[in-house]
């Protein structure tokens, strides 16, 4: 079809309007994604062996359902473990091995005056929780060994923890032996032998492996797993 030559004019005019409106939304949409975007320094390669925690989201976990649990989230490259009336926590639905292993984090305690990192998990066939800073705030220990809890068995070790301050934690599970460290002290080395592994009732929803604060808000981040030879 010919158009005269006005009409042809005014036609390129829209047209060269319209690619230019194009241009505009498509620079208009990225920067709005750019100022989304998180930090790079607080991710964690989420493709690399072993890392449990993306530094994003809760990938691979889900809150566990305490019942008077408080919130759970992730702010700033960690997991928020808001105080509830009880446990507050995450349980790993992945694949997790039983032996063999070494699990390493940062917790903090933000708020709160009991364990801010009870880490339960497998031993074989039995599970058991690493708890820092429970009864009131000082006890690391393992609960449970023969029925007797953190604060009645031979692991138990008295130790302060000060709010707001990360710690890093360790825990290797070999050769039928548990062992422990918090800021590189060996808080626990314990030899299982012929003793029963058990957890407390209110943990019990963290297995095979979960990580649970008590009346306490507390800080998770650089979660790994490790296997051991």
């Amino acid at each position: 079809m010919n158009f005269p030559e006005s009409e042809k004019k005014r036609i390129a005019v829209l047209r060269q309007s319209l690619i230019i409106a194009m241009i505009l939304l498509v620079a208009s949409c990225k920067t709005g994604r750019d100022k989304g975007k998180p930090d790079v320094r607080e991710i964690i390669n989420t493709e690399a062996p072993g890392v449990l925690f993306n530094g994003i989201d809760l990938e691979g976990w889900e809150i566990t359902n305490f019942g008077p649990q408080g919130p759970v989230y992730v702010s700033g490259g960690r997991i928020i473990l808001e105080m509830g009336d009880g446990c507050t926590g995450i349980t790993w639905k992945k694949d997790f091995p039983a032996d063999n292993y070494e699990v390493s984090l940062q917790a903090m305690r933000v708020t709160g005056n009991d364990f801010f990192c009870g880490m339960t998990f497998p031993v074989g066939e039995y599970y058991c929780t690493l708890v820092a800073g429970g009864w009131g705030g000082t006890v690391v220990g393992i609960s449970s060994i023969n029925g007797l809890d953190a604060s009645e068995n031979e692991t138990k070790t008295l130790k302060t923890f000060d709010r707001e301050r990360w710690y890093s934690i360790k825990l290797r599970v070999v050769g039928g032996r548990i062992s422990a460290w918090i800021d590189d002290e060996n808080v626990v080395d314990f030899e299982i032998g012929d003793n029963y592994l058990s957890t407390r009732a209110e943990v019990e929803l963290s297995k095979p492996f979960g990580i649970a604060s008590w009346v306490t808000t507390a800080a998770l981040r650089d979660i790994k797993v490790t296997l051991v030879e």
